[in-house]
């Protein structure tokens, strides 16, 4: 089993934690694990995207050209990169952000407003982390306790809960999506 997953959108909105944590999710659940980060010119407001794989076998190289997965946050993400995700692949979108649907038909879209909901829970900071829980959910590549515990041992204890709070909306998320597709 291996999973190559892109993340992208702009300096500031998380990208890198959620790259971040699924790999140290990765690697407490005994996977071998890649984290390779990009950053535009600017660090806040420029693009950035990551890219993670998973895999219960030796990672050769870095670099994706073909991911899996592809989170996107903003809408030059997904004009950049939608057409290098797998046939077969899922692209996930915060479509509170993300003005267009996505034009491949080979490939599974799922829109979630993140934004919206993170401002219901009560920071729209948090708008990434349920975006993590989607993935993780969507393509189960670990168990979402080890997330969980993943994100207690290396994030902030202060930020725990509400980081919890997005995860489990993310999930309650892709599982409405899954009853209405």
């Amino acid at each position: 089993m291996t999973y190559e997953i892109l993340f992208a959108g702009f300096g500031g909105q998380g990208i890198m934690s959620m790259g971040k944590f699924l790999a140290y999710g990765g690697m407490d659940d005994g996977l071998h694990v890649s984290w390779c980060p990009s950053y535009g010119p600017e660090m806040r407001g420029g693009t950035a995207n990551c890219s993670v794989i998973l895999s219960d076998d030796d990672i050769g190289a870095p670099v994706i050209t073909e991911p899996d997965v592809l989170v996107v946050m903003n809408r030059p993400s997904l004009d950049k990169f939608e057409h290098i995700v797998k046939p077969g692949g899922l692209i996930i979108v915060d479509s509170d952000l993300v003005n267009r649907s996505v034009e491949r038909k080979d490939v599974t879209e799922i829109r979630i407003p993140s934004q919206t909901i993170a401002a219901e829970i009560g920071a729209k900071t948090i708008a990434n982390m349920i975006l993590l829980g989607a993935v993780v959910e969507k393509i189960g590549v670990i168990p979402m306790e080890v997330l969980l515990a993943s994100l207690k041992e290396h994030g902030k204890a202060s930020f725990f809960d509400m980081n919890k709070l997005a995860i489990e909306k993310g999930i309650e998320a892709v599982r409405k999506e899954l009853v209405t597709a």
